[in-house]
């Protein structure tokens, strides 16, 4: 019993002490930021990333074609790639015997 209580009195000690330390912290450097004015002269890449702003062109008859037609190579490709595998696969395990088209279950 006495190193469930020296237990639980560390815990609660460990507790208080650091809410203590933790809020003492915050505060300085809550203070510390809120009374340094962060201006351009310290943070220039920061204020050149926040004002540069990324332009955005509307896209055109022609542009969404080409990415129509680079989607659907991109999809015959993987569809490819799917065969290829599946075949290999077959090929590995043993292609599944076939019943003569009837099902496994009866009907």
């Amino acid at each position: 019993m006495s190193q469930r209580d020296s237990f639980f009195g560390g815990f609660l000690l460990g507790t208080v002490v650091g809410g203590v330390v933790g809020g003492i912290l915050g505060a300085v450097v809550s203070s510390r930021l809120a009374s340094d004015e962060t201006s351009s002269e310290d943070f220039p890449k920061l204020k050149n990333k926040a004002t540069r702003k990324r332009s955005l062109r509307t896209p055109t008859e022609q542009s969404i074609e080409a990415a129509r037609r680079g989607l659907e190579d991109k999809i015959a490709e993987l569809n490819e790639a799917i065969d290829d595998v599946r075949q290999q696969l077959n090929s590995t395990n043993g292609a599944p015997k076939s019943e003569g088209g009837r099902a496994i279950a009866r009907e």
